[in-house]
């Protein structure tokens, strides 16, 4: 969604970082780039304004044009005010009230609102809460049974649909109902309009003074640019919304909405959609998505999708594995499968600091996912004794390989190269140990023999360079650490 932003971001701040000393000419000049930058990203003008006076009169400072590394010194400064600017803090559900506590979810309809409660719910019951639907949409066809729909999916319970009942008492009868049957968190799907009109805020007032919300979240379209931030400005002037959902943020929008929305409606974000699954949904945290426009990657949120995807059974397994240093193509199979869980690579490679390069090489090399199935495909053409020995894998075998998945031989060299390399990295492991250890599987073996696998030299030079600077080198990112000890707490 970032993409056009942190291209423009990052071309300013190479050239800061590639002068030996900057003047505060040079300091102005940038930031009237990045206010720029922010405009065509569709940032409100009075967003973009402030946000760049307040970072110019940090960076001008006597401190930041002396210091040894000037241009680092102003990428931070960017940094903490583009934090600032999306809400410092993620902002968690309030929902420590006397049980059911209510979710209010209201917008304009075509804005995701429906399926984002149902990935909400969903979120919630996987953190061992009672969550219980209800659907209080009869204006729209069908609206009630595609939220009966998704709570099947969800394994969520929804209420009863009783035909002609109208908002109020749907809202009362599902309150009631989840008082009775001992429910923690009761979720009400308002109904939308086309755009905001009184009859819309009336029925919405209605239904809160019936339910008394504990929170009541605006989902809007990110797609929708700065309209989305009039539409939260508009709710927010006549109903007391509690924070804000954005959905679509995996799309190709310019990133303004999300950018504006703290700063013009003093709302939080949070929650962002990134897909259409039920599971495609994160928590907003402004440091992380501010790390991502900037290219510094967001380790803490990749290491929290793994933690999410991976099985304890499957991971104790591999850990038995790795301790004697053993990695075959049955392992390698189980990695691919797990970055196409967690994202695959284009969401991965958006999470990974200094991954910008990586992916102009995985452009230029026309890569996407599907090459890890054709990879499956080639592993999934080995004998049983092929994908715990490769070593068996003659001229002959090969061909047969590739005849088996539909690829070349030189793809199942490809392969085996990528399986040696990866090999490698992995009895580092056992020799380091730890997390430490753990991580070096992103190093030059790791990261650089799968890009040399997937895109080749460029490819893998590029991956190789992006492992060197992460915890393969031998350094673990402190908010990575930080997110580790919070772990063992």
């Amino acid at each position: 969604m970032f993409d056009s932003l942190s291209d423009r971001l990052g071309g300013v701040f190479d050239r800061l970082r590639g002068r030996g000393a900057l003047t505060e000419a040079d300091v102005r000049s940038a930031m009237r780039e990045v206010r720029v930058a922010l405009l065509e990203a569709d940032v409100a003008l009075p967003v973009a304004r402030e946000f760049t006076e307040k970072v110019t009169e940090q960076a001008i400072g006597q401190n930041v044009l002396r210091s040894v590394t000037p241009g680092q010194q102003v990428v931070k400064i960017v940094s903490d005010a583009l934090t600032e600017m999306l809400g410092a803090d993620a902002s968690e559900l309030m929902l420590d009230v006397t049980p059911p506590a209510v979710i209010m979810m209201v917008g304009l309809q075509g804005s995701g609102k429906t399926t984002t409660t149902a990935k909400i719910a969903k979120r919630l019951a996987k953190d061992r809460k009672k969550v219980m639907m209800a659907s209080l949409d009869v204006n729209r066809p069908a609206a009630q049974e595609q939220l009966a729909t998704l709570g099947t999916q969800a394994e969520v319970a929804t209420l009863p649909i009783v035909q002609g009942q109208q908002p109020v008492d749907i809202a009362r009868r599902a309150l009631q109902s989840a008082k009775l049957q001992g429910y923690d968190i009761l979720m009400l799907d308002t109904a939308g309009r086309l755009h905001v009109d009184q009859a819309l805020m009336d029925e919405m007032k209605a239904v809160a003074d019936v339910a008394n919300p504990a929170e009541i979240l605006l989902v809007v379209d990110a797609l929708t640019g700065q309209d989305a931030v009039n539409v939260a400005q508009n709710f927010s002037e006549q109903v007391p919304l509690t924070g804000v959902v954005l959905t679509r943020m995996d799309g190709d929008a310019r990133g303004g909405a999300a950018l504006s929305m703290r700063a013009v409606t003093g709302k939080p974000i949070k929650f962002a959609g990134t897909g259409e699954k039920l599971d495609a949904i994160e928590a907003f945290h402004p440091s992380r998505v501010a790390g991502r426009i900037l290219g510094m990657g967001d380790v803490v949120s990749l290491v929290e999708r793994a933690a999410q995807t991976i099985e304890q059974e499957d991971a104790e397994k591999m850990a038995a594995k790795l301790a004697k240093g053993q990695f075959d193509m049955n392992d390698l199979k189980a990695q691919l499968q797990q970055m196409r869980k967690m994202g695959g690579l284009g969401a991965l490679a958006g999470m990974l600091p200094g991954m910008k390069k990586a992916q102009a090489a995985m452009n230029a090399s026309n890569m996407d996912d599907r090459i890890l199935i054709r990879m499956e495909a080639m592993i999934g053409s080995m004998t049983p004794k092929e994908r715990a020995k490769p070593a068996l894998l003659n001229a002959k075998r090969k061909i047969r390989v590739a005849k088996g998945s539909g690829t070349t031989v030189q793809d199942v060299n490809k392969l085996i190269k990528m399986h040696l390399e990866m090999s490698t990295a992995m009895k580092k492991i056992k020799k380091m140990g730890g997390l430490k250890g753990m991580m070096a599987m992103l190093g030059k073996g790791g990261m650089g023999g799968l890009g040399n696998a997937l895109g080749g030299p460029d490819m893998g030079e590029a991956m190789g360079k992006l492992g060197g600077g992460l915890p393969g080198g031998g350094n673990i990112p402190p908010e990575l650490a930080d997110f580790m000890n919070k772990k063992k707490k």
